[in-house]
């Protein structure tokens, strides 16, 4: 899969077995960097013509069956290893607008199938915007299924989302951006992100962009709710644009917006499993628990980089065995599904 925040491809290889309940072994997991060329690419699709779009996907569907073949051989070379079922891909978010009834992810067409070699299961959010759902988050159907130990799920990439039960149901939505804004930020500063937060903590507070950022429409929205790079572009990219401050005081005052937003989220002494790029930044979980006694859970390495991959994995898992992985209490569709296609060689 390929994330928002535009770090690369990660690939997993994985184990399920489900006996009373599902388990998970990641036997091996990398992220492939994308290429500045790759990068701009992405970063420009949102503007493309419909028939400049379609080769863009073309181009990286055959990007990814390269990426996707590197990791076979390396994966191959494992003790043990006897091939695999599928593979299961997310592809790369280019338009996602549910209100229209429009989501785009890139990289999931049947050619993928072709060059691999390897049977795919993909597409899994059209199937639930065209059902009037978000078509996101996905993820909180993982968080039922293998970390229902904790109080919340907290995964923090290019947007924080967030996963909990709530009257015998899964509650699940976007929170605010997180990386997408902070990398873009430090990359005015010669840096890809932030790491650690450091540059940020160095910054001062900007008291109005601070209130401008909180008082944005989406906060007030019940869920379910989603966010996408157009809503970024839209309402965060301007706000920034127009601040004559320091690059570290604008980083500064996002983190401090992103703590708070998260912390509102949040009830009192709860166990928050903290997962994404995200969990790395030392500062912002530190500004987190400033505004909310929390029990902040940072699991394996694997888990925190590769949670995303481990459950799109799982929903490819229940899609082939013709189980909802899909939830609509999450996402506002008319019906739980089972949500994805499935492409033979």
């Amino acid at each position: 899969m390929s994330g928002t925040s535009l770090d690369g491809v990660d690939l997993a290889y994985i184990t399920f077995e489900k006996k009373e309940s599902w388990s998970y072994t990641i036997h091996n997991a990398t992220t492939v960097p994308y290429s500045e060329k790759w990068k701009t690419r992405l970063q420009q699709a949102i503007h493309l013509p419909e028939n400049e779009l379609n080769a863009l996907n073309e181009d990286f569907t055959a990007y990814l069956s390269e990426v996707i073949q590197r990791f076979l051989n390396k994966i191959a070379e494992i003790p043990g290893y006897q091939g695999i079922d599928f593979i299961s891909s997310h592809g790369h978010t280019v338009l996602h607008q549910p209100e229209k009834g429009i989501t785009l992810q890139i990289g999931n067409i049947p050619k993928l199938a072709i060059l691999t070699q390897q049977t795919i299961i993909c597409d899994f959010r059209v199937q639930d915007v065209l059902l009037g759902g978000q078509g996101a988050p996905l993820v909180p159907v993982g968080d039922q299924l293998l970390f229902q130990e904790y109080d919340y799920c907290l995964n923090m990439g290019g947007f924080a989302n967030v996963s909990f039960k709530e009257n015998k149901h899964r509650i699940a939505f976007d929170i605010c951006p997180v990386n997408i804004v902070l990398n873009m930020l430090a990359e005015r500063l010669g840096v890809p992100f932030d790491e650690g937060g450091k540059l940020a903590e160095k910054g001062i507070l900007i008291p109005g962009l601070l209130q401008k950022l909180n008082a944005l429409e989406f906060y007030k929205l019940s869920p379910p709710k989603s966010l996408g790079l157009e809503w970024v572009q839209t309402h965060i990219f301007p706000l920034l644009e127009k601040i004559n401050e320091r690059t570290e005081d604008i980083l500064h005052t996002f983190t401090e917006h992103i703590a708070i937003q998260l912390a509102n989220i949040f009830i009192q002494n709860a166990s928050v499993l903290v997962t994404g790029g995200g969990a790395y930044n030392s500062y912002l979980l530190r500004r987190l628990k400033s505004h909310k006694n929390l029990n902040l859970i940072l699991p394996s390495k694997e888990v925190i980089e590769y949670k995303e991959a481990l459950v799109f994995g799982l929903l490819g898992v229940l899609k082939l065995r013709g189980e909802i992985n899909c939830l609509a209490s999450v996402t506002g569709a008319k019906s739980d599904h089972s949500s994805g296609v499935i492409f033979q060689v």
